[in-house]
């Protein structure tokens, strides 16, 4: 990128998981639609390559959204960039097709995902942190309309700076541990799961525990149940079992583009009903095939005598110490919320995630930017934050703004609509700018 080390572009992504290639390709499409109005973009991404959830694809694991949830249908049914595209160019469509499944694998997703970011790497810089974003200091009697980021490289070259008039903020959510619990060697969030099992040796783990009530959860507990026979797996969940996760047609029409209009511009009473009927789309839930078949192997396990398989319901984890080579786990456990302390060889806490926060990113411009009553940003309705008079640049979100847009605000359901509208609602500046 040396090249354009100090070149303006019109946006910068920070961040470049689904949501921001999305937006990339969204952009690219605008493009070749306009070419008389170029929208000069660079996206930034800290990891050395493309990764989206890398430590949680499991064997055989399916996506919770239909295949027709990808990058870009929902917006343009005829990209090139499109989960059929993908299966045709990898030659598995007729496959695919006999398969007769919406949701594809995690795993080849993941590669759908992979594919789709190759064709638009040119725009990306990977390996690339951003430590601050300024403004660009402007002569009265215009007021700044550009940002200063400043980009640590991954390969030890230093700092260089990029500007930009708009930034579309994507670096995902941060993992979530319980109370007092850090992660170590033997104590791993679900989010390196994968990375953390795969360097231990198999025969040493003998008693498990998996904390957690939600899809993933309930995915590490079977993994590791069917993975290592000679163990003991232990389900730590907060509630009474698992919950199942409402999918059936009317409940999933939350998750269509038309609900966020009616989430954004509804009353407080419709965003608290949205909440109240509908987090059992999404959080902390389970699908209905993944409960019975731990519920069967828990079942089968009690025919044939043996209980390699516990779920501790109404439990929680209050403290973790390490004893020898073991994880001393205190619990309280039950109605009552007895205590009780119990020893594992690795404690896997599959406790989910905080929503994303800019603010540290954002540093200084941070007031320049509106909040409401309960201290969150004020967001217009293509996912722009709300600034005061002395800002003209552009600040937008993908994710965290789940108060203002609802349950879609950082999930795949809704991603190539929200990455469409982003996309119009920057090269619509970008237009009005050049006149």
């Amino acid at each position: 990128m040396s090249s354009s080390e100090h070149e303006i572009y019109d946006v910068v992504g920070i961040g470049f998981g689904p949501s921001n290639l999305s937006l990339a390709i969204a952009l690219e499409e605008y493009a070749a639609g306009h070419p008389e109005r170029e929208v000069k973009a660079l996206f930034l991404e800290r990891q050395s390559s493309f990764g989206w959830h890398r430590d949680m694809l499991l064997p055989s694991v399916t996506m919770q959204i239909s295949f027709l949830k990808d990058l870009v249908t929902f917006r343009n049914p005829t990209s090139s960039f499109s989960f059929i595209a993908f299966l045709h160019a990898s030659g598995r469509l007729p496959q695919f097709v006999n398969n007769q499944d919406f949701f594809p694998t995690r795993q080849e997703f993941h590669q759908y995902l992979e594919w789709a970011q190759a064709r638009v790497a040119a725009r990306v810089a990977y390996g690339s942190e951003v430590t601050s974003i300024r403004l660009v200091p402007g002569t009265a009697p215009d007021l700044p309309d550009r940002l200063r980021l400043e980009v640590a490289d991954g390969d030890g070259r230093g700092v260089r700076v990029v500007e930009a008039r708009n930034v579309v903020v994507s670096t995902g959510l941060v993992p979530k541990m319980p109370e007092g619990t850090e992660r170590d060697e033997r104590v791993w969030h679900s989010s390196e799961f994968l990375e953390k099992y795969r360097r231990m040796n198999p025969g040493d783990l003998r008693r498990m525990a998996v904390v957690g009530a939600g899809q993933s959860a309930a995915e590490i507990t079977r993994y590791l149940y069917d993975e290592l026979p000679h163990a003991e797996v232990c389900s730590v969940i907060p509630s009474y079992g698992y919950s199942v996760a409402d999918d059936t047609p009317f409940a999933n029409q939350v998750f269509d583009p038309g609900a966020v209009d009616d989430y954004y511009f509804g009353t407080e009473q419709t965003r608290e009903a949205f909440w109240r009927y509908h987090r059992n789309t999404n959080y902390s839930v389970v699908d209905d095939e993944v409960i019975r078949g731990l519920y069967r192997r828990a079942y089968d396990d009690d025919v044939r005598g043996v209980k390699r398989l516990e779920f501790l319901n109404l439990t929680r984890v209050t403290g973790v110490k390490r004893a020898g080579s073991e994880t001393r786990v205190t619990l309280q456990v039950g109605p009552d919320a007895e205590t009780r302390e119990l020893d594992f060889d690795v404690l896997v806490c599959a406790t989910g995630y905080k929503g994303m926060e800019p603010t540290a990113l954002l540093g200084d411009l941070d007031r320049h930017c509106l909040r409401d009553e309960a201290g969150r940003f004020r967001m217009e309705r293509d996912y722009r934050i709300v600034t005061g008079p002395g800002m003209r640049c552009g600040i937008y979100l993908q994710g965290g703004t789940e108060h203002s847009h609802g349950l879609t605000s950082s999930l795949l359901s809704n991603i190539a609509v929200r990455s469409g509208e982003i996309a119009e609602s920057i090269a619509a500046g970008c237009a009005e700018r050049h006149g």
